[in-house]
């Protein structure tokens, strides 16, 4: 269990609700603006969240949310379990902010009365808004607008600046910390050169030739960042970078928490990672090729975007080679972004 005001201590005649949002970690991120605001409008009501095991840590101990509740979708045992824990706890309305089927039969299936959801226009599947009670028509560009409108149909307000209520893992920031200090590292940047898909990246090589001439003209540190699976493409930014010798660290997501949190500033395509720094408070370089940054950007105040797209350049197609729109991203332009978001935050 997380929270901010402990479980035992709730009124049972309170309102219960829970928010669906599996996956992913940009997404996860770009939802929990919305969560905070019904947490504002609910100060006594029980708020869980189910989440994919895998992004659980991200959202625990977070002061707006009662229980974190994984839910383990490769394993037919887990996600059996999870349904029967989701139909103890009684809820009075489900939000369903990810508006797949899946999502949609979450929320079906947890026994609330009252289910809340994007019509079907705006569902990513469309039929999932037929598992709702009620179906919203969201107002607002960037995603993170949208999810307000389902949190406003459970009488939230929008806010007219978001919050992001995170908590760093003490066990993730130790960890980093001692593994910082043992390479010497002092402040820094972090640079996270993977995506989720080919084309919204920045070539490794850039982000190589990047981290060269930033060591020349600047004291800090880069720290390069990967994941599981990511170890190729981290070793292809640093061939690229020498004889600058940027870090590299492999983190779990309590560590990245962590390291992120205490960075000078992050630098990324549109990434998982990039939005958790944002969600940190910490400040952000976001490189936008062919996803939308008014609708996918860093949704905080201060956040920079480097953009060379045009509108027909907007695809979102999954597509593995670089996006023409990311090649004309230039290293120059980039650093001088840096540059500013440190000036800013100095």
């Amino acid at each position: 269990m997380t929270a901010g005001v402990s479980r035992d201590s709730k009124d049972e005649n309170a309102e219960r609700f829970l928010v669906v949002r599996l996956t992913a970690l940009g997404d996860i991120l770009h939802t929990l603006p919305a969560v905070a605001a019904l947490r504002a409008a609910h100060r006594d009501a029980r708020i869980d969240w189910v989440v994919e095991r895998k992004w659980a840590a991200v959202l625990e101990r977070s002061p707006a949310i009662d229980e974190v509740i994984p839910f383990d979708r490769r394993s037919a045992f887990g996600a059996i379990s999870c349904i029967q824990r989701l139909r103890r706890n009684r809820y009075t309305c489900a939000i369903d902010f990810q508006g797949l089927y899946k999502s949609s039969v979450i929320a079906l299936l947890s026994g609330a009365k009252r289910r809340i959801g994007f019509d079907r226009t705006w569902a990513r599947e469309g039929g999932a808004a037929l598992l709702y009670t009620e179906r919203v028509t969201p107002v607002g560009r960037h995603v993170a607008e949208l999810n307000y409108s389902l949190a406003e149909a459970a009488g939230a307000s929008r806010p007219a600046t978001p919050e992001y209520p995170l908590r760093v893992p003490a066990g993730g920031a130790a960890s980093v910390r001692a593994r910082l200090a043992d390479l010497g590292v002092g402040e820094y940047i972090v640079v996270g050169p993977a995506g989720s898909w080919g084309a919204k990246c920045w070539p490794a090589e850039r982000y190589g030739e990047f981290c060269r001439r930033f060591e020349g003209r600047n004291p800090l540190q880069v720290v390069v960042i990967h994941g599981p699976g990511e170890e190729s493409i981290a070793g292809e930014v640093c061939r690229a970078a020498a004889p600058a010798r940027p870090v590299v660290m492999p983190t779990t997501i309590e560590e990245l928490m962590g390291l992120l949190a205490h960075a000078r500033c992050m630098v990324s395509a549109d990434s998982g990672p990039l939005h958790l720094a944002a969600a940190l408070g910490t400040p952000v370089v976001g490189l936008y090729g062919p996803t939308d940054p008014a609708r996918n950007g860093p949704f905080v105040p201060g956040a920079i975007v480097v953009s060379e797209a045009t509108p027909e350049e907007i695809s979102y197609k999954r597509r593995n080679t670089h996006s023409p729109a990311m090649l004309r991203i230039r290293v120059e332009k980039v650093l001088d972004a840096v540059d500013a978001s440190l000036k800013a935050s100095a």
